[in-house]
């Protein structure tokens, strides 16, 4: 083996390392699962001994949240950990995404859990301790609206340093604890209005409407984080910026186009083309300095057959080194 060669590789590999870098976030999802995991165990207890359906289904779907914080903690450690793997073609970025896609299914089982037992006990209400079920939600709520600044608070952060948005992860953990503060809520304006004015059929019927909101989060992330997953490709006007900066260069005729997210917030590009004076693939790189949202592109220069193609020899030599055809990087 040529170690010249060796030495040249690594001049010319690209870094495939896409997971998205953010401590803050995981360290701050931390506090927020143990504040909702103990949140959780009280409102289910209280729930349960002053029945109330409104917090009760507030408690339950919180456990759900825990396991969606779990699942989020778990990604910023899988993906820190495997950033650089071979086993994975652009790095283990995605795993945060599908953190956020799996904690979006989490919400609608969530949402599904409190329509089947509002509606029950809408049918069948239950008698409820209003006193000490309020003093409870309230309590539920606080905790919610403070874990709600804490990852609300970095999201903003985040997005500044990076210029980009969102580590879905994170996103799908604030989404989360928005969907217990909104629980919380309705739990309390149940308790409020059952209490003083005897209408106890809100309590059951705020848990219906807490669903049918938290299914319009949940699938919100999904339309989210699903095409990522599924390598849907960048926006159209986008990718035809690409075409268009390439096939103004020369005769470049751009045959083949490919863009699709490999990480939170970076984009691989496959690109061939077709020329009748080809170029090394550096330079049709350099073309697209502009486009920073691709962090991998990969080049296919084809040249074109036929003598109605062809330039003159003179030209080939004045304008641009012999290189064979196919070349890549």
């Amino acid at each position: 083996m040529n170690i010249g060669h060796i030495h040249q590789a690594e001049n010319w590999r690209q870094n495939h390392d896409f997971a998205l870098s953010n401590r803050r976030g995981e360290a701050r999802t931390r506090v927020v699962l143990w504040l909702t995991f103990v949140t959780m165990i009280v409102e289910i207890i209280a729930g349960a001994f002053f029945g109330s359906m409104a917090l009760l289904a507030d408690g339950w779907h919180m456990g759900t949240h825990v396991t969606a914080f779990l699942i989020a903690v778990f990604a910023y450690h899988y993906a820190r950990k495997h950033a650089s793997s071979p086993r994975y073609a652009f790095g283990a970025g995605k795993v945060t995404i599908l953190g956020g896609f799996s904690s979006a299914i989490a919400l609608a089982l969530v949402a599904l859990f409190m329509f089947v037992e509002s509606v029950q006990r809408i049918f069948a209400p239950h008698a409820i301790q209003f006193d000490e079920a309020i003093g409870v939600a309230m309590l539920g709520l606080c905790v919610n609206l403070c874990s709600a600044w804490l990852l609300h608070d970095h999201d903003r952060h985040h997005e500044t340093e990076t210029q980009h948005h969102h580590d879905h992860n994170l996103r799908a953990a604030y989404v989360h604890v928005l969907a217990d503060a909104l629980t919380s809520m309705l739990a309390i304006i149940a308790l409020v209005t059952g209490k003083y004015f005897g209408w106890t059929w809100m309590d059951p019927c705020m848990g219906v409407v807490g669903a049918l909101i938290i299914t319009r989060w949940s699938w919100g992330l999904l339309q989210e984080t699903g095409p990522i997953l599924l390598d849907a490709s960048i926006d159209g006007s986008y990718a035809d910026a690409i075409r268009t900066t390439l096939e103004q260069d020369a005769d470049n005729l751009v045959s083949d186009l490919h863009v699709w997210r490999v990480g939170a917030n970076h984009y691989a590009a496959m690109i061939s083309l077709v020329t009748c004076r080809p170029q090394i693939p550096e330079y049709y790189k350099s073309l697209l300095g502009e486009f920073t949202r691709l962090a991998h592109i990969t080049i296919e220069v084809n040249e074109c057959e036929g003598a109605a193609c062809r330039p003159p020899a003179i030209h080939r030599a004045a304008d641009s080194p012999t290189v064979p055809w196919q070349s890549k990087s």
